[in-house]
């Protein structure tokens, strides 16, 4: 039995098509939300490998303009952090990839609520790959740099998030209207 990605991704779509089917029941409620364990997991999994993925992408980028060695110890290395000559360069790096990984919430994840959430959640994450690296405890300027990147992430895909949630419902769904405003 093989289970392709797409057919994952057809079934959470009809879910959410379900749920949202079910405003006419008159529970006065907008959105009606079903717990989908299977569906946090997926997001989770996507959001983290998209993470890394653009983190590479930045280390890439910004290592060919500055002209340093390109490494997964930039990612997951604490003593990394603490050479002069590279450190304006991670915070770089790490900054751009909050950016992203608040981008990559907003569009998969598509919920206000959820925001602080998924940023801790791939925060945590990161800490975890990061000790299991190491085999050791972060720095304080490890602490220091991520949290403020989980900041980062969690309050600008808030932003994005409230302002879709927040556009305009057509309410007369291609009617004419009955009241001329």
């Amino acid at each position: 039995m093989s289970i392709s990605l797409w057919s994952i991704l057809n079934r959470f779509n009809t879910d959410k098509a379900a749920s949202y089917s079910r405003l006419s029941t008159g529970t006065g409620h907008f959105r009606i939300t079903v717990w989908d364990p299977a569906l946090i997991v997926a997001q989770i999994a996507s959001v983290q490998c998209l993470y890394y993925f653009t983190m590479c992408v930045w280390i890439t980028i910004i290592s060919y303009v500055v002209g340093t060695s390109r490494s997964l110890d930039i990612i997951f290395e604490f003593k990394e952090l603490s050479k002069v000559n590279s450190e304006k360069f991670v915070i770089a790096v790490f900054a751009l990839n909050a950016l992203s990984g608040a981008t990559f919430i907003w569009r998969i994840v598509e919920r206000y609520r959820l925001c602080l959430d998924f940023s801790c959640t791939i925060h945590t994450i990161h800490l975890a790959a990061c000790i299991w690296y190491n085999r050791t405890f972060p720095t304080p300027f490890w602490w220091l740099l991520n949290a403020s990147c989980a900041a980062i992430t969690c309050i600008c895909a808030e932003f994005l998030c409230m302002r879709t949630e927040l556009n305009t419902i057509p309410v007369n769904s291609g009617q004419t209207p009955k009241v001329d405003l």
